[in-house]
């Protein structure tokens, strides 16, 4: 097995390095059949007939056209979870920044370091940089995803009141998240009660500009509100108002743009979230590993536009994966196609995810080309590939 892989971005070698030597890099993105990204847009990009996977070393997958690869059977994995330490440390520090004017301090001593007498003038001048401590204040996290939940715990032991909202709260996370966080049935209770807001939803249509004019209206005189998620998800022109009016006390974002930069009462950070050595080693290691498991074994895990889908390692005599539409009677089309050709089903596994269906087959002896193609020839079939 020789598989072509092309990298849109720099991926940590901790991660390239678990690719074996069947794995040969390739710089025509045209021609490889293994796709790994950071933040790389690939709207643009046309990818090969060969092309099989896409995987994002990262949690975001607003660059990459992963509707339209699922019609084409190009699974697209994201590494949800792998920088979430990253994010979560960020976040903290989002909240002490504005919280206490520690970057205007320092600038403060930076243009006063000539001054001999500089110990004896700060002593005057820090009450203009004094601010407020995090203990003790509400702190509302919306969304309880991998990194909110680590936001909320730790967020927790600083001595904070913490609340969480997240209608899609899965039974492990709800599991990992500390019993003191107050779970809440509404946004707007979060938005009502807390000092801090810190938002960790992905970017969906119900979800870009959830922060806006009516939002902010139920929330608390000088509250502080962090966005280390994506950038959509703030209606910033109404941030502005909200922040000149006093409503909003400070605006922290990972986000730089021509709207924030600069602005008085906004925090712009260069979108440091994910910018750490551990954060970028977890996620190409992540990246890799599911990647490999894929192209390996046929094995789903984490993808954004297939479901999850497993038979475990391909140790059976054949293995054939198949991308289709999720429409009625394929399973039937598929075993009745293998039964004729007296190929012997060993296991079998399906998962449909929306209009998206994945299926994965064992069968006791290898699959003749000309079954294969049969099992191709369905209109509603995407994409069969023999694993073994």
């Amino acid at each position: 097995m020789s598989i072509k892989y092309h990298c849109l971005n720099p991926i940590a070698d901790c991660g390239l390095g678990k690719l074996t030597d069947d794995y040969v890099r390739t710089e025509k993105f045209d021609e490889a059949q293994a796709v790994f990204v950071r933040s790389a847009k690939m709207d643009e990009l046309q990818p090969g007939p060969g092309l099989l996977a896409v995987a994002r070393a990262g949690a975001g997958v607003n660059n990459i056209p992963h509707a339209e690869y699922a019609k084409k059977g190009i699974v697209v994995f994201n590494t949800p979870g792998a920088n979430a330490n990253g994010v979560k440390e960020l976040v903290i520090a989002a909240m002490l920044l504005a919280s206490r004017d520690i970057v205007g301090g320092i600038d403060w001593v930076e243009k006063n370091a000539s001054d001999p007498a500089i110990a004896k003038a700060a002593e005057k001048a820090k009450k203009a940089f004094a601010g407020t401590e995090i203990m003790g204040k509400k702190l509302g996290v919306v969304g309880l995803g991998a990194i909110g939940q680590k936001i909320a715990n730790v967020a927790v032991d600083l001595g904070m009141e913490v609340y969480g909202f997240d209608p899609y709260l899965s039974v492990d996370a709800a599991l990992r998240l500390s019993s003191d966080v107050k779970v809440c049935k509404n946004v707007e209770t979060i938005y009502r009660e807390c000092d801090f807001i810190t938002i960790h939803v992905p970017a969906l249509e119900s979800t870009k500009g959830m922060i806006n004019a009516d939002a902010i209206s139920l929330m608390k005189k000088g509250v502080i509100v962090i966005n280390c998620a994506r950038d959509v998800l703030v209606n910033e022109p109404d941030m502005l108002v909200a922040l000149e009016s006093g409503k909003v006390r400070k605006y922290v974002t990972d986000f730089p743009n021509p709207t924030t930069a600069g602005k008085k009462g906004v925090i712009v950070i260069p979108h440091l979230g994910a910018s750490t050595e551990e954060a970028e080693d977890n996620c190409a290691v992540m990246a890799v590993k599911e990647m490999r498991d894929f192209i390996e074994n046929g094995n789903i895990a984490n993808s954004v536009n297939f479901p999850a889908c497993s038979l475990g390692p391909a140790s059976k005599p054949a293995r054939l994966a198949i991308c289709h539409q999720n429409v009625a009677n394929m399973i039937g089309t598929f075993t009745s196609i293998l039964g004729e050709a007296k190929v012997n089903i060993d296991a079998i596994a399906n998962k449909s995810r929306g209009e998206i269906a994945y299926t994965l087959i064992d069968a006791d002896a290898p699959v003749p080309a000309d079954v294969v193609a049969k099992l191709a020839a369905s209109d509603a079939v995407l994409r069969v590939r023999v694993i073994k």
